[in-house]
Order: structure tokens, then sequence, then C-alpha cells
């Protein structure tokens, strides 16, 4: 049986959400830490991101980026109005959203420039091998698993997880610097606009899963959200590591070569 569930304290505190999904962010905060405390962010604010692991991560997010508003679309079909609140709550949601975020693959093409990394290879070049993990798996729960399961996979953890990095990207007045002053706003506003807006974002998915849910789902279901979070949570990690793989495999190739 469907219990209904209606927020009644602040969106951005986790005791507002039933116990269910309080658990569940909770079982899946390691994994999210270990996207935050990545090496990849750190090497990036301190300007210690060689060339290729800067193509290599600007390349390899870009199918990401410029296919996420499909994701939302793929879960704005599985919304009927007027069959349940949450059905209707996810519908006006993802529809105001989608128009949010139709300009950001621009924007993420302009940081790209910023960092030297050319429009001309993100759009008509293939991503770096062993990049695509992120992408399909959101493509792949947007289209085949529940309007919970794709909100909660990539409105809530993924979108989560990049405002958090975002954010200390953009915090830092080294990196912000790095930029030539004539480029500096338009190349940052993909890092800005995500630092700021993604704040609430995430709370607002959300608030929708728990509210398509209810106050007692059924184990198993609590148990697959759990997983979709985990694993997006895992292809971030995956990517970062495959971003910065040549940090690792320069010096050994190097003594090689020696």
């Amino acid at each position: 049986m469907h219990t209904r569930f209606e927020r009644s304290g602040p969106l951005t505190e986790l005791a507002s959400y039933p116990q269910w999904a309080q658990d569940m962010v909770g079982d899946c905060e390691d994994t999210r830490r270990r996207v935050l405390g990545h090496e990849i962010w750190a090497r990036m604010i301190a300007l210690e991101l060689d060339e290729p692991s800067t193509h290599n991560f600007m390349a390899g997010l870009w199918p990401f980026i410029e296919r996420f508003p499909s994701y939302m679309a793929l879960n704005l079909l599985k919304t009927r109005y007027g069959r349940s609140p949450g059905d209707d709550m996810a519908r006006r949601w993802l529809v105001r959203n989608i128009r949010v975020e139709q300009n950001h693959a621009e924007y993420w093409l302009n940081w790209a420039e910023g960092a030297g990394v050319s429009r001309d290879d993100l759009l008509h070049k293939p991503a770096p091998a062993g990049t695509d993990g992120l992408y399909r798996w959101c493509e792949e729960i947007s289209e085949q698993g529940t309007l919970a399961a794709g909100m909660v996979a990539t409105n809530y953890a993924i979108e989560g997880a990049t405002g958090d990095w975002s954010h200390m990207i953009y915090e830092s007045e080294k990196y912000r610097e790095s930029f030539a002053p004539e480029v500096r706003a338009s190349s940052l506003r993909w890092l800005h606009l995500h630092a700021a807006y993604d704040d609430t974002h995430p709370w607002e998915a959300l608030e929708i899963v728990c509210t398509l849910m209810g106050t007692r789902p059924a184990p198993a279901d609590v148990a697959h959200l759990r997983e979709c979070i985990e694993r997006s949570y895992m292809c971030m990690i995956l990517l970062g590591d495959r971003c910065i793989r040549t940090h690792h495999e320069l010096p050994l190739l190097r003594e090689v070569a020696a």
C-alpha cells in the first residue's frame, strides 16, 4: 500500500525526508565522498592537470553533458498527468529544467576552449576510449528504469555530486585566474551555474523520488534505488580514473624509454 509523502521540513535538510531515504543517502555517503575526493579535482585546482588529462576530461564528459537533457526527456515520457502527485511533480520539474539545460552544452564547449581543448575535438572526434560508462549508464537507466530510478541516478546522484565538485573548482581563485581575463567569464559560466543552482536541484529530485515512492516503499525497491545511486557515483569515479591515467602512465613510459 502506498503511503503518501509530503515534505514538511526544509528542502535541503535530510531530516525532512522519510527514514528510508535518510538511510539510503547515508548508505551511499562513502562512495559519494570518493567522488568528491578524487585526485582529478585537486590536480585541476592546483593547475597540475596535464594536457592529455584535461583533454580526456573535457572530451570524455562531453557526450554526457550533451545528452543530459535527453535523459530528462526519457524520464518525462514515463510520467502521466493526474496519475499521482509524484507524477505531476516530476512532470512540472522535468519540463521546467529541460529548458534550463538547453544552453549548458554550449557553456561546456566554452570551458573546454578556455582550458585549451578545441571545440572541433569535442564536436567531431570520438570521446577517449573508456570514458563512455557514465553516459551509457544514464541512458540505460533513464530509458529502461522506473521514473524514480531514472531521476535518483541522474538528477539526484550525478547532479548532486557535480554541484559539489563544481563548487570546489569555481571557488579556487587560482583556478579562475588561470583563464585569460577576456574569456574568463564565458569559460567559467558552466562551472558557475552548476556550483550555484545544483545546490537545490538534487534536493528537489530527492523530494520527487520520495513523493513517488511514499513513506513505506518495499525494501527491494529501496535497495534498487540505492544501487542506482552507487552505480552513478562509481561511473563518475571510473571516469575520473580514466581521465588522469596519463599522470600515472607517463613517468613509467619515460622510465621504459630511458
